[in-house]
């Protein structure tokens, strides 16, 4: 028998359906909605919630109500909640509604970073430096990402040495906790194992976590060589929703209710009720009129058992 000895006890997910997953629906998500099923994921002991962005309005309309939705959840003092901020004006709109961690926005490309926030790498850095500034005089959290990391649409592979680059830029501003997005979907298994060990042995002080997309169906593979390089925070969305509006082909997340039920299986506890996660998803299903892609939602868990066959089975 083979040892999982790796095998961490717990781990910890994020839930980002109500940015990453609601910011693909061209259809308008009324804010209540939005609320209620934020509310529905904190009842499922959800305890971290990308709960939106604050791009501008005209990039992603979804998300407009930014404001209201964070006004709206702020009773849910269990909740840690988080925002997606692409520049000063945003930060400054999270800041002033109540949000008290910040994500940072950086592409590891230059095409993917021109596509996504019109500006070359470099220029994104360089704009990083005020956001975390006025975070540190408000006492606001900040985390860092890298998008594309495990491959760009446009450029292919990423090279190491610029993933390193950009890792060295945020512990220059004091930035320690940096989640790494397969914004494309386009790595595999061994490739995460190795990019990890690579940025754990350069950045041993760093806090990582992944941000998979399953558009290619590796995504809780993935995790798995996540795992093994002792990484035990996931982003996740409900129903399987998400995706980047500026990478072609764009999938949704890895659903939650997949990546909870697997680590359950296998031992590793998340805090999270599943059968009401469960409950979750198929709501957040009924909302948007489809799922991302959850295998949860068509098969059901495990624990679901079937009724046996009655009486005997003629052959021939």
């Amino acid at each position: 028998m083979p040892s999982y000895d790796w095998l961490p006890k717990e781990a910890t997910i994020w839930e980002v359906c109500p940015r990453d997953g609601f910011q693909m629906e061209e259809e308008w998500i009324p804010t209540e909605d939005k609320i209620r099923l934020i509310r529905s994921f904190a009842d499922a002991g959800v305890k971290h919630i990308e709960v939106t962005s604050f791009v501008h309005p005209k990039a992603i309309p979804q998300l407009s109500d930014a404001e209201e939705v964070v006004k709206q959840v702020q009773d849910l003092s269990d909740v840690s909640f988080r925002a997606l901020v692409p520049n000063l004006k945003g930060a400054e709109r999270a800041i002033n509604s109540g949000i008290k961690k910040l994500k940072l926005m950086l592409s590891a490309t230059d095409s993917h970073s021109l596509s996504n926030a019109n500006a070359t790498v470099e220029e994104a850095q360089a704009a990083l430096l005020p956001i975390v500034e006025l975070a540190n005089k408000k006492n606001v959290a900040v985390s860092g990402s890298i998008s594309v990391a495990f491959g760009c649409p446009f450029e292919g592979k990423v090279p190491l040495e610029r993933l390193l680059a950009i890792l060295s830029y945020y512990r220059a501003m004091g930035i320690k906790e940096v989640s790494l997005a397969d914004t494309s979907g386009t790595g595999d298994p061994n490739l995460i194992y190795e990019v990890l060990g690579n940025m754990r042995k350069e950045y041993p002080d760093f806090t990582f976590s992944m941000h998979l997309h399953n558009t290619r169906g590796l995504a809780l593979a993935n995790s798995l060589a996540a795992l093994q390089q002792r990484v035990t925070i996931f982003d996740s969305s409900s129903a399987g929703l998400g995706g980047c509006p500026y990478a072609p082909n764009a999938a949704g997340n890895i659903a939650s209710e997949d990546i909870v039920h697997a680590f359950h299986e296998m031992g590793i506890q998340t805090g999270i009720d599943l059968d009401r996660l469960l409950e979750a998803a198929e709501e957040v299903k009924r909302t948007v009129g489809h799922d991302g892609g959850s295998f949860l939602l068509k098969a059901g868990p495990n624990s679901n058992l079937h009724g046996k066959p009655s009486g005997q089975v003629k052959l021939g």
